[in-house]
């Protein structure tokens, strides 16, 4: 209870002070405009407005190409962990095959190989936009499926003994039980994983994808100022990426109750079972009291699952 405020207002400062860090440096830089050519990109006039607008302009593909590929990366880290925590080792080898293959090709190469030879291989024409998700998402991919197999390693073995308790399939202990306490433990390493995305976004430019490195990159080549450019450049992934730092640290502010731990969640699943266990207690000859001595039994299980955790 002392501890959580004093996190927070620890972060609060701290993000405090690097937005602070970042207006001396616009500060600083903007004091430099008599030696360097800050009128490429001064807001003061019309061919500046017009450059900061090119600039701008490819934020909104570097947001989405990030996005969309941190999603699939997630999805797709997320099927290729359960099959390690597989008893069976055929699925067990497929996961350390996959991580270790993935792991390691560069995420340039990887980028290039989706671009120029998928299409060769698989027969089939892609755009620079999903070359750029499907390489990034696959790269991604190796690293999100060892977080959330570490996330879901660490939930103490007695969820899974109160969930089966309930007469919880797989799918929904996985999805009522332990994703929900996993997702709670690893949302900072997916929050650096969303952080390193938006930055390997940028070699995406290498393809032509219109995005913040890229459009940088063809004003270069007109203006010939390459120190303000990319100081512009740098600025704006500065500010994207404290922006996204910012929001993951919200989140991990946020109250368990907010986040439907085991308890609430194995409360509601089990009341919602309670009627189908009825049905099958009753089909082989047992009695409504008996189906809710069994409903209280698994309750205090998930109690006890929960202490022990």
């Amino acid at each position: 209870c002392i501890i959580r405020p004093f996190m927070t207002r620890f972060s609060t400062r701290s993000a405090m002070a690097r937005f602070a860090v970042l207006a001396l440096l616009v500060i600083a830089l903007g004091g430099c405009s008599a030696n360097w050519g800050w009128y490429v990109v001064s807001p003061d006039t019309k061919s500046g407005q017009t450059n900061l607008l090119f600039l701008l302009g490819g934020l909104k593909y570097t947001i989405l190409l990030s996005l969309t590929a941190i999603l699939i990366s997630i999805t797709l880290g997320l099927l290729v962990a359960l099959p390690g925590l597989s008893a069976n080792p055929v699925l067990k080898g497929f996961n350390r095959v996959y991580v270790e293959f993935i792991r390691a090709i560069p995420i340039l190469v990887m980028i290039l190989w989706v671009y120029y030879g998928l299409p060769q291989v698989a027969d089939i024409s892609i755009g620079v936009f999903w070359a750029g998700v499907i390489a990034l998402a696959l790269s991604d991919s190796a690293f999100q499926a060892e977080i959330f197999r570490a996330g879901i390693q660490s939930i103490n073995r007695g969820q899974y003994e109160a969930a089966q308790s309930i007469s919880l399939n797989y799918a929904d202990t996985m999805r009522f039980v332990i994703l929900p306490q996993a997702i709670r433990r690893i949302l900072p390493a997916l929050g650096n994983q969303l952080v390193y995305m938006l930055k390997m976004s940028s070699l995406v430019s290498v393809i032509g994808m219109q995005e913040l490195t890229r459009k940088a990159n063809e004003l270069v080549v007109t203006e010939y100022r390459p120190l303000e450019i990319y100081t512009i450049l740098v600025l704006e992934y500065l500010v994207l990426i404290l922006v996204v730092s910012a929001m993951v640290r919200w989140l991990e502010r946020r109250p368990e109750s907010e986040w439907l731990l085991c308890t609430r969640h194995a409360t509601q699943v089990s009341t919602r079972y309670l009627r189908e266990l009825v049905k099958r207690l009753k089909k082989t000859g047992a009695n409504r009291d008996t189906a809710v001595t069994f409903r209280r039994k698994s309750l205090r299980a998930i109690h006890l699952a929960n202490s022990e955790g």
